[in-house]
């Protein structure tokens, strides 16, 4: 059903705060890639005219040396302009050694890679600062977030319903998914209707139907149920105590493991989360089992400002992280060094593995986000504090560096092709080949961002 839009004060405020989030994420990406073709160019000897933030009409621009520094109009990229780009326009010989056309081979290879190249430098020193401060952080495999069934609770909603391990969730209520999460998603915002999964199995598509239960305990009135499935094969063991928060005041370690709440059995890592984020400011005693001994620990959650489903409420927190095995965390800020190398080629090769599924089917194209759905993750992260966006940053840039190294005309990975091919036949592929193939490329690249755009609108106004 569409829904229609309340251009209430709130509904713009909020709208605005998007909209700038928006633009300080995808500026400090832009800036970052178009800084990296800059700067090789720089090193190589070619003379750089033109360094923009955004396309098209010039709104601001200065003239600094040989190069003039842009912002344009439309807030969707950037570019650097090189001189010498095509041949004819170096004619004496320093024009020529100034010129991208007339570099060497490996220059001009280094003068377009830089600009992915410094999309993963920029996630790259993001990881490692994160994990030299000695907070973990979320390194999953695609094993880990994809929507297979890992685990199956005895007598849970999953059980009953006939899903077991190895299924693989293809689609909810005859909508594609790709993740977990999505599943735990449309659970919550079902709020416990009973929900139509088709499931792979064995080579086979068969249909379930699951109804969530509530998760234990009551919300307050201002926020949301959880609803518990029973899929989930986390147990609730403490990995992590964060100084200074509620959990280390009370006595928690790493390695307790919960065994109830005000006397709730806990055995999943969710139904303890899910009890404790019901809490916020109440006081929970909590039993324990700590190195064979039972242990009774008294802990007071905070209260902090989440988004659930595009909704602020308050939630309790006491700064504990559990067994995940998608978490990575550094002995020291001198291994922090090579553990945000490994983290980098973690989230680069996810990202790498989603994009290959989705071209061979695996996961629908309808995960395909546009602007606005930048603007909106955008918003929400930083809706949920500074850590967020600059984790967000993080990640989009290690996005924007793969979808820049694709062999597709127009793109840096284009580029790289035809120098590729220059390597193998010695020479320079022809004028007119070029041009058709940037004509291809470009109508590729149109259609994408159409259909991007377009997943967008489907996902502000046609969904449920």
């Amino acid at each position: 059903m569409v829904q229609a839009l309340a251009w209430s004060p709130d509904s713009l405020w909020l709208l605005m705060q998007k909209a700038w989030w928006f633009l300080v994420v995808l500026g400090i990406l832009v800036a970052f890639h178009e800084l990296g073709h800059f700067l090789a160019a720089r090193w190589v000897g070619v003379k750089v005219l033109k360094f923009s933030l955004g396309f098209g009409p010039k709104l601001f621009g200065r003239q600094m040396g040989e190069t003039e520094y842009l912002l344009s109009a439309i807030p969707l990229g950037g570019y650097v302009k090189l001189f010498g780009e095509e041949e004819t326009e170096a004619v004496t010989a320093e024009d020529r050694r100034r010129s991208f056309a007339h570099q060497g081979l490996w220059g001009k290879v280094l003068i377009v890679a830089a600009g992915p190249g410094f999309n993963f430098i920029l996630a790259y020193l993001i990881f490692a600062a994160w994990l030299s401060t000695g907070y973990t952080l979320p390194v999953p495999s695609f094993k880990d977030i994809a929507a297979d069934i890992e685990a199956v609770a005895a007598d849970s909603p999953a059980a009953k319903a006939g899903l077991m391990v190895g299924d693989r969730i293809k689609k909810i209520n005859g909508r594609d998914i790709a993740t977990r999460v999505e599943l735990l998603d449309a659970a919550a915002k079902g709020k416990g209707a009973p929900l139509t999964l088709e499931i792979l199995r064995d080579g086979r598509t068969e249909t379930l139907t699951i109804t969530p239960i509530p998760a234990p305990g009551q919300p307050a009135a201002d926020e949301e149920n959880a609803y518990y499935l029973g899929i989930e094969e986390i147990p609730p063991v403490v990995n992590e105590v964060v100084p200074g928060k509620p959990a280390a005041a009370a006595g928690f370690k790493e390695g307790d493991r919960v065994l109830s709440i005000e006397g709730t059995p806990i055995h999943t890592w969710t139904q303890m989360t899910g009890l404790v984020k019901e809490s916020p400011g109440k006081t929970l005693h909590v039993d324990i089992l700590r190195e064979g001994r039972r242990i009774s620990l008294t802990v007071t959650p905070s209260a902090e400002t989440a988004t659930v489903n595009g909704q602020s409420v308050t939630v309790g927190k006491i700064g504990i992280a559990g067994p995940d095995r998608s978490l990575m965390k550094s002995s020291s800020p001198v291994a922090a060094i090579y553990d945000g190398l490994q983290a980098t080629w973690k989230w680069t090769e996810l990202t790498v593995v989603g994009l290959y599924k989705m071209v061979v089917g695996d996961i629908s194209s309808k995960n395909i986000g546009g602007p606005l759905t930048i603007a909106k993750i955008s918003g929400e992260a930083a809706a949920q504090g500074p850590s967020n966006v600059v984790f967000l940053i993080a990640l989009l840039s290690i996005n924007l560096g793969v979808l820049n190294l694709l062999p597709i005309p127009i793109l840096d990975g284009g580029h790289l092709l035809f120098f590729l091919i220059e390597g193998i036949l010695r020479k320079p592929l022809g004028e007119r080949q070029r041009e058709v193939a940037q004509q291809v490329g470009l109508v590729l690249l149109v259609g994408v961002m159409v259909f991007a755009f377009w997943n967008d609108l489907e996902r502000i106004f046609f969904s449920h």
